[in-house]
């Protein structure tokens, strides 16, 4: 019995998708709920799993072709995976008989070669060849010139002609531009940073922090975190609650304007953006002020594998009201973030690198990280805007303050 592969419905407003990739080939076995096929859209990829166990009968669209949802794309043929069957080969002729050896003239034969005459064997020695195996000068130059000896004549060979040498055929050109067509989830992207650069006056804050205290209380207590919790403490969960601590005294950086009035959200959903093969996605912590440091890490870890399983949910996406991006992982000095439009706000974490920083007037060596506010102008004014990153500043160089919420 065949199962047909129906493009689901991917969420609210996303009406077609587009075929990614097929990860079976038609004959192919798949299990239940085994990736079929990738599907992309304009908000998130997702990959279609196989209702059941079989194999791959049909690919009703190539890779690249735009689908609605509700279509059927393709066909499962359920039940026991069944074998090729192997054509047999065909068979094999058997080799001609060689032909019967040609009868020797009787003008060779030695009864007729007693009988002629002395004058006509004079007559005929003066057309014999020379051995096979012994060339004359000319031939010996044209085989060192050539590689083979001139075709028979039947009168004197003229001196063979060296040719001229053939050139080579010209290498084709390497090609210099690869024309590809962007994903649905590119075209988004890219949509999305425009309106956000077109819409909000976006301006970006800048400052350091000295991460001393916080590297020195993750390599004091790393050891007995991963034992009880299973997983590492790192350095987003401390930035995380730095940032919802400095939201509940900054409201405006939390909030977004919505037409011609300001929406200021009292819950803390924070998108931490992660990088995929795909593109730049951010999946959203959900109630983010009542998670631990290991809930936070947990909730982490969990998005970001979902993000390289191709597992996230356009759910997963939406409705952050505050957004965190760590270039600093690919070794980002600095840089300017862009707002994840309509949020008002979004920090930027870079690499931690060693400078010499003056410290109670004494020249010392600190682990240093540059951050940066990008904030929406409309909205959020620079006073605040400072102030904001300042109380992040302070609360990782003194992270005691979040364990009071203060």
């Amino acid at each position: 019995m065949a199962t047909d592969l129906v493009v689901p419905a991917l969420g609210e407003s996303i009406s077609e998708a587009v075929i990614g990739k097929w990860l079976k080939k038609v004959g192919e076995a798949t299990k239940p709920d085994e990736p079929v096929v990738d599907l992309e859209t304009d908000k998130i990829s997702v990959q279609l799993p196989s209702p059941a166990a079989g194999v791959l009968l049909e690919q009703r669209y190539e890779e690249g072709a735009t689908v609605r949802v509700g279509e059927v794309i393709g066909r499962i043929e359920e039940g026991a995976v069944k074998p090729v069957p192997v054509a047999a080969p065909a068979p094999v002729a058997a080799p001609a008989p060689p032909p019967p050896p040609v009868a020797a003239s009787t003008a060779t034969s030695p009864s007729t070669s007693t009988s002629t005459s002395t004058s006509t064997s004079t007559s005929t020695s003066t057309s014999i060849e020379p051995p096979p195996n012994i060339l004359s000068p000319a031939q010996r130059k044209y085989v060192r010139e050539h590689g083979e000896l001139p075709a028979p004549t039947n009168g004197p060979s003229p001196a063979p002609v060296p040719s001229a040498p053939v050139p080579a055929a010209p290498r084709p050109a390497a090609a210099r531009e690869d024309v590809v067509a962007m994903t649905p989830l590119r075209k988004r992207i890219a949509e999305r940073l425009v309106q956000a650069q077109h819409t909000s006056a976006s301006l970006t804050t800048f400052n350091e922090i000295d991460m001393s205290t916080v590297m020195a209380t993750r390599a004091r207590v790393q050891d007995a975190f991963v034992a009880k919790h299973g997983v590492k403490l790192g350095f987003m969960s401390f930035f995380v609650k730095a940032a919802v601590e400095a939201l509940k005294d900054f409201p405006m950086v939390n909030a977004e304007i919505r037409d011609t009035d300001i929406l200021y959200k009292k819950h803390y959903d924070i998108g931490i953006a992660v990088g995929s093969g795909r593109g730049l996605v951010v999946p959203v912590l959900r109630g983010a002020d009542a998670l631990g440091f290991a809930e936070i890490e947990k909730g982490i870890a969990a998005l970001a594998q979902k993000v390289k399983d191709n597992k996230i949910t356009l759910e997963d996406l939406q409705g952050g009201t505050f957004t965190i991006t760590n270039g600093g992982i690919y070794g980002s000095m600095m840089s300017t973030p862009l707002l994840n439009f309509p949020q008002s706000g979004i920090l930027g974490m870079h690499n931690i690198v060693k400078r010499a920083v003056v410290v109670d007037d004494q020249v010392t060596v600190r682990p240093m990280m540059y951050v940066a506010l990008t904030y929406d102008h409309r909205l959020v004014d620079g006073r605040e805007a400072v102030q904001f990153l300042v109380g992040i500043k302070e609360r990782i160089e003194s992270p005691e303050k979040l364990l009071f919420s203060i």
